[in-house]
């Protein structure tokens, strides 16, 4: 017997799947598993089931599947001594039949199902059906984390989440995979630009602050245009989204110019980060790649006092935790990073680089499975001469 990696469902792009990927390169001899996958070939040559839902309209409608994933994720196929689990819905329930005494399940937890627990975070929990059946599910839910011989949370942030929500207080922390290597390889990304985009990068204000996610309400994307306004400092906003026709009406009242960006490519995102005088990220994120990412490139980064960012930007040295309530706060963080040197910031993005982020999980594994993989002593030493 061997083990299975276990994971909600497989989008064709997501934090959860990064994570994911990067659990299916720390641990090549492992089955995988997931509700349905959306990615066929994704990781050729591994033996990788799907449920039942896979085969069915539900894969397509996940708020009407969540009902029915708790009960999906139980008895489920396969011998095996261990399962490492990716959750952030119900992933964390899965047995398998005829489970060894011995078997460990350890789950990493991206977040406890905001839905079920953090209804005022996910639209899915407001209505009146998904009221009604919370109380039943919560004590569900709970009773499955209970299961878990280990859990793992992806911030501090989650990890008070996890013991409000599961009572479970024995929970330790691995930040997700960044691909800080790739980033920060490059000192200037514009070299892979296309023409158009090197047209639309040279058209962009000399300096300016930038905000770049999917434009989503959550996101407060209308908060980057705030920073720039009080700063003084034009606004680059970078994305594609339904809140895009609300942001133009915002931009249309702010007293600096807004520039808006569709939709960047890789190599076109990192030049915008390399380039900007200070990346905004005003999202309450469990974790929040992409304060990182920047880092990566060698921005200085805004965020807020809560959420999971706080544990990746350093205040006062790769960027400004600041309340984005007040104005004269937001403009003095816009100037601090625009007088910041960007090694901080890079140096500061190692640390939650990917080879970092396998080095642990494989420890985190191996502490209770005996034949799990380990860190070999060449990556080792490799990751010590960085």
């Amino acid at each position: 017997m061997g083990g299975v990696l276990v994971h909600e469902w497989l989008a064709r792009t997501g934090g959860s799947e990064n994570v994911f990927d990067a659990m299916v390169d720390a641990f090549p001899d492992a089955d995988l598993l997931c509700l349905w996958n959306d990615v066929p070939g994704r990781y050729p040559g591994r033996r990788l089931d799907e449920t039942w839902l896979a085969r069915t309209p539900l894969r397509h409608r996940k708020a009407l599947a969540l009902a029915a994933m708790p009960a999906t994720w139980r008895r489920r196929r396969g011998e095996y001594d261990w399962a490492l689990v990716s959750s952030h819905a119900f992933a964390h329930h899965v047995s398998f039949r005829d489970q060894p005494d011995d078997f460990a399940k350890l789950v990493y937890v991206h977040s406890p199902a905001r839905y079920l627990w953090e209804p005022d975070l996910d639209e899915r929990g407001r209505s009146v059906v998904a009221r009604g059946a919370a109380g039943p599910l919560r004590a569900l839910d709970r009773r499955r984390a209970a299961e878990a011989d280990a859990i793992v949370a992806n911030s501090h942030f989650v990890r008070e989440r996890v013991a409000r929500s599961w009572h479970r207080e024995d929970v330790s922390v691995i930040y997700p995979p960044v691909e800080v290597a790739r980033i920060a390889e490059r000192a200037d990304w514009t070299a892979d630009l296309t023409g158009t985009e090197t047209r639309v990068l040279d058209d962009l204000p000399a300096r300016f602050v930038l905000g770049a996610s999917r434009m989503v309400p959550y996101k407060r994307l209308d908060l980057v245009i705030a920073a720039g306004d009080a700063a003084g400092v034009p606004v680059v906003i970078a994305g594609e989204g339904p809140e895009l026709d609300r942001l133009r009406a915002v931009a249309e009242r702010a007293t600096v110019p807004v520039t808006f960006v569709g939709a960047p490519s890789s190599p076109m995102l990192y030049s915008l980060f390399q380039r900007c005088a200070a990346y905004v990220f005003p999202a309450v994120e469990d974790f929040g790649i992409m304060p990182v990412e920047a880092m990566a490139a060698g921005a200085r980064v805004v965020v807020g006092r809560t959420g999971g960012a706080v544990e990746s930007v350093v205040d006062g040295v790769t960027g400004v935790h600041v309340d984005f309530r007040d104005e004269r706060a937001l403009a003095d963080a816009v100037g601090w990073c625009e007088s910041a040197a960007g090694r901080a910031s890079v140096a500061r993005a190692w640390e939650f680089d990917r080879s970092r982020f396998v080095r642990d999980v494989q420890r985190h594994v191996a502490h209770f499975v005996t034949d799990a993989p380990t860190p070999s002593a060449h990556d080792e030493a490799r990751r010590a001469a960085r």
